[in-house]
């Protein structure tokens, strides 16, 4: 099932669009992808996130 909310990441406005309808960024979904214990691709997101915050003070 695909959820109709939307959230613009610039403005931070939630909307029913693709297109965010106060600044014209696309938007995304505004619910986190579903939790699942036999997550196949887990590690690879994982190794994503750690070389995008490298370098990156988490504090």
């Amino acid at each position: 099932m695909k959820t109709l909310i939307m959230k613009c990441p610039s403005c931070g406005l939630y909307s029913m669009k693709n297109i965010c309808t106060h600044c014209g960024a696309a938007t995304v979904m505004a619910i986190p992808m579903k939790y699942s214990p036999a997550d196949k691709f887990q590690k690879y997101r994982i190794k994503m996130l750690e070389e995008k915050n490298n370098g990156k003070d988490n504090d």
